[in-house]
């Protein structure tokens, strides 16, 4: 696993180590997975984008599938997972970034683009959460189950059997088309097998709210930068009008339809999201 996404490499920020992998050179691109997935996600991407000419760099972010806890006292709420990402775009010196998000990705996203855009050039987010929909309603039961004890477990437990992985509480409304078993085992082994691990996703769980994201809108108004919203039409936990009322929001957005997918589309399509990134960041860059 991760040996399409390039060299590992670990950095060492205030919340603790983030482990992340590096492929190709040129100007950054920085990929940010969402919730109880990791940079596998990205597996299918990372090479063309990098034989184009860019430093692709795909962490593992502190959601549920990170290899590596956190400091105890780590803040990894959605606002502490955005200054997260902030704060590795700056431990790493990147500038003129283009991150590119999907899911509870996106949503941490537009917090960094309300809140510390300094680093970043351009954005390109698939369907993610946003506005009042943080977490859609399948999972808005997540932030309340994370609040009873042992629960974590129990999630972790309940999501490892084969035959749950098409159901729609798990990658069944995410992924139009089966995920590879061992893709699905290393997003969903490390909350199985560590306490710590599940104590960051408990972490984070608890601190979903849609007013983190209703905020973050606000300060879009004021992020003047290229924004592409690759989103798919047929997803049905994340509607396209969503992408539309980003775009009304965003000073420089436009909407662009991936068909054929879900959620994830870097599982779906992602030969059709690497040519509108290729695409996006070079046009922008020329």
């Amino acid at each position: 696993m991760g040996m399409a996404l390039g060299q590992e490499k670990r950095v060492r920020l205030p919340q603790g180590e983030v482990r992340y992998f590096e492929r190709g050179t040129g100007e950054p691109v920085v990929f940010v997975h969402g919730l109880l997935v990791n940079a596998e996600l990205w597996r299918s991407v990372v090479p063309d984008v990098a034989d184009a000419g860019f430093r692709c760099l795909a962490p593992d972010w502190p959601l549920g599938s990170h290899s590596t806890p956190m400091a105890p006292d780590a803040d990894l709420t959605p606002p502490g997972q955005a200054k997260l990402i902030a704060d590795f775009l700056e431990k790493l010196d990147l500038r003129d970034v283009t991150l590119v998000a999907n899911d509870t990705g996106g949503a941490l996203t537009q917090i960094v683009m309300a809140s510390r855009p300094e680093r970043v050039a351009r954005v390109v987010l698939t369907p993610s959460d946003c506005f009042e929909c943080f977490f859609p309603p399948m999972f808005a039961y997540l932030p309340t189950l994370a609040r009873i004890p042992g629960a974590m477990r129990l999630l972790a437990a309940a999501m490892r059997p084969r035959i749950t992985h098409r159901l729609p509480i798990t990658f069944g409304l995410l992924s139009k088309r089966p995920i590879a078993p061992e893709v699905v085992a290393s997003y969903l082994d490390p909350a199985w097998r560590s306490a710590e691990i599940r104590r960051d996703l408990r972490k984070f769980l608890v601190g979903v709210h849609k007013r983190h994201t209703l905020t973050a809108a606000r300060g879009l108004r004021d992020f003047d930068k290229p924004v592409l919203l690759a989103w798919a039409p047929e997803d049905r936990l994340f509607r396209i009008s969503l992408a539309h009322r980003l775009a009304d929001v965003l000073p420089r957005a436009t909407v662009v339809e991936i068909h054929d997918s879900y959620t994830f589309v870097p599982e779906d399509q992602p030969a059709e999201l690497v040519k509108h990134i290729i695409g996006f960041a070079g046009g922008v860059a020329d």
